[in-house]
């Protein structure tokens, strides 16, 4: 009878010591509200009369933060090696099916496996955030909320129009990542992303790039969904690499982070001419530049520094969009902003932005409806918010942002304002 209670008592040991060993977490965030959003569209010297466009709703795609589930897990695999995975999906609480709809519901936003090293680093494979990203998740005043009013982290286009253009790369699939351990303050990671595919049959069809999505709410560019059947033999490659660095020093945050992408694909041995679109930010729409035969390169730096009673930020953007095969044939769009963030009170927390920037294009290339051709594009935004906070994992909300896009080329003027206020929970 001991023998069997010794038994018993050895066999739950180790059953909890192995379980201790192993460990998922179920995470999320729950975010609905009420939204409004006033777009004006081009005022030019053929039309006098701007189009405007408003809405309000109800809204379950979150004005501060995207609602989502996700499940996390590590793996003590012994001498200081882990295994971990995330699989994490976005969510859309107000619609009437699960997947909500293209840009938002459940789409996949992160899922990878890695292994990491205690000392070293760690390395994973699968989607995941790019080191842009990363780095304006950590120097953005508003977090990256969802609505109009950033000039670094632009709105998708659920927001309505204003915006000049989606402003970086968030995700890469079929990627692979490297993050060291800190030392000194300094952390490094990268990215490489990998998408090439041939072949030689003439019922195959080769999809053009979906490696290097732009919008926040898809993993797929909307130029990227046609398939094109190749005759002959046909190729498509998509690769992008990235680096990023973050340095912690007392009360300052430092980033900085360079990304890179090129799409080219070939039919029947002859590359696809470039497809920037003709009209690159037609109403100020966020559009998708991303073409057949195109490169992309995206730089960011930003700081914050921590002065106890507020927190100060500033950051600069700039992304280029350009033909592999005609460099005259691009899109460029830079920007700066500063902010504030800090609480007035203990259950009170707000955060103010603003910033500018311009976009320019080569020749071809239309940046706006106002004209067949513009050189130059210049924009203004600011962001206003206010969390009322119930608990550590509850909030209320309020939020309103603005943008105007102006040009000297011709007389137009196109903007948008938004507002939401609604109830964050986390879990």
């Amino acid at each position: 009878m001991k023998k069997s209670l010794f038994a018993v008592a050895a066999l739950g040991a180790f059953a909890g010591a192995a379980q201790a060993q192993s460990s998922v977490t179920v995470y999320g965030i729950m975010d609905v509200g009420f939204q409004g959003v006033t777009t004006r569209g081009p005022l030019t010297t053929t039309n006098t009369t701007p189009t405007n466009q408003n809405f309000t709703r109800f809204s379950g795609e979150g004005a501060q933060s995207t609602s989502r589930l996700g499940f996390r897990g590590t793996e003590d695999l012994g001498g200081g090696t882990s295994a971990f995975f995330t699989a994490e999906f976005g969510l859309d609480p107000a619609a009437n099916t699960l997947s909500g709809n293209t840009n938002n519901g459940l789409f996949n936003r992160q899922a990878f496996v890695g292994l990491a090293q205690k000392g070293i680093g760690r390395a994973a494979i699968g989607t995941q955030y790019t080191p842009i990203h990363m780095a304006v998740g950590r120097t953005d005043p508003g977090q990256q909320n969802n609505m109009i009013g950033s000039v670094i982290y632009t709105t998708n286009a659920s927001q309505g129009n204003g915006q000049t253009a989606t402003s970086y790369t968030v995700r890469y699939n079929n990627s692979l990542t490297l993050q060291t351990e800190r030392m000194s303050g300094f952390q490094l990671n990268a990215i490489y992303s990998n998408n090439n595919g041939t072949g030689d049959d003439t019922s195959t069809s080769l999809p053009f790039n979906n490696t290097v999505p732009l919008a926040r709410g898809t993993t797929t560019p909307a130029a990227s969904t046609t398939n094109v059947t190749a005759t002959g033999f046909g190729q498509s490659n998509n690769t992008a690499w990235g680096v990023g660095l973050n340095f912690v020093w007392n009360k300052l945050n430092f980033d900085a982070a360079y990304q890179t992408s090129k799409q080219t694909t070939f039919l029947g041995g002859t590359q696809v001419a470039a497809s920037i679109p003709g009209s690159a930010a037609v109403g100020g729409n966020p559009v998708n530049v991303l073409g057949t035969s195109l490169g992309m390169t995206q730089t960011y730096v930003g700081a914050v520094y921590d002065f106890g009673i507020v927190k100060a930020y500033a950051s600069y953007i700039n992304a280029k969009y350009e033909s592999n095969l005609n460099s005259n044939s691009y899109v460029t769009r830079s920007g700066q902003q500063i902010g504030v963030r800090g609480n007035l009170t203990k259950q009170i927390e707000s955060w103010a932005s603003v910033g500018n920037g311009q976009m320019t294009a080569g020749s071809g290339v239309q940046l706006s409806s106002a004209a067949a051709t513009q050189a130059s594009q210049n924009f203004t935004a600011y962001q206003i918010g206010t969390n009322y906070i119930l608990s550590k994992r509850t909030n209320l909300y309020a939020i309103f942002g603005s943008t105007q896009v102006s040009t000297s080329s011709v007389n137009m003027s196109e903007g948008a304002s938004s507002y939401g206020v609604g109830v964050r929970h986390t879990f």
